[in-house]
């Protein structure tokens, strides 16, 4: 065999090792994360068709996981915080800038992660100040119990940042 034919067949080995690792890569991706601030792509889960009306027991949980975007989706933790009446939050410090805030702006049909179960769900970008103060409120309380060291509690009274923004979380 010659030199040339050898070359060959080394550099498709090595391209073939390297789409392996890039799509174990990505399913691995896929499955384990978001995790803590690493993104993740696809949100897996048992899906829950079932239109959800009280979502009080987000409460339970630390962050939320969100999957936005057509395509190719990505995931990330986000807080997350229901109000006295039910109603589902999201939270996002200094979100004019990110990619996964203005993905929803452009299409805000996103699945949501609790515990393992995942949700259909619309996201709407409150900008009612009221409304927005509720959230808030609501986040801060929230934290108060389970707050962690990359996600910690503030102090009861803290006034909403103007950078913050608070979407709107429904069944579909």
């Amino acid at each position: 065999m010659s030199t040339l034919a050898t070359r060959g067949i080394i550099s498709n080995v090595v391209l073939i090792g390297l789409a392996a690792v890039l799509v174990g890569g990505f399913l691995g991706l896929s499955y384990a994360c978001p995790c803590d601030r690493i993104q993740g792509v696809y949100l897996f889960g048992n899906v829950k068709e079932e239109p959800v009306r009280d979502w009080s027991f987000a409460n339970e949980v630390s962050v939320c996981q969100i999957q936005v975007g057509g395509m190719l989706p990505h995931s990330l933790n986000l807080n997350c915080m229901s109000t006295p009446d039910g109603k589902l939050y999201l939270s996002c410090s200094n979100c004019a800038p990110k990619s996964w805030s203005n993905a929803v702006l452009k299409d805000p049909s996103s699945r949501l992660r609790m515990n393992g179960d995942v949700y259909p769900v619309t996201l709407t970008r409150v900008n009612d100040p009221a409304e927005m103060d509720l959230a808030w409120e609501t986040r801060v309380k929230k934290l108060q119990v389970v707050g962690t060291p990359s996600n910690p509690a503030v102090p009861i009274g803290t006034p909403r940042p103007a950078t913050w923004w608070t979407f709107r979380v429904d069944s579909r």
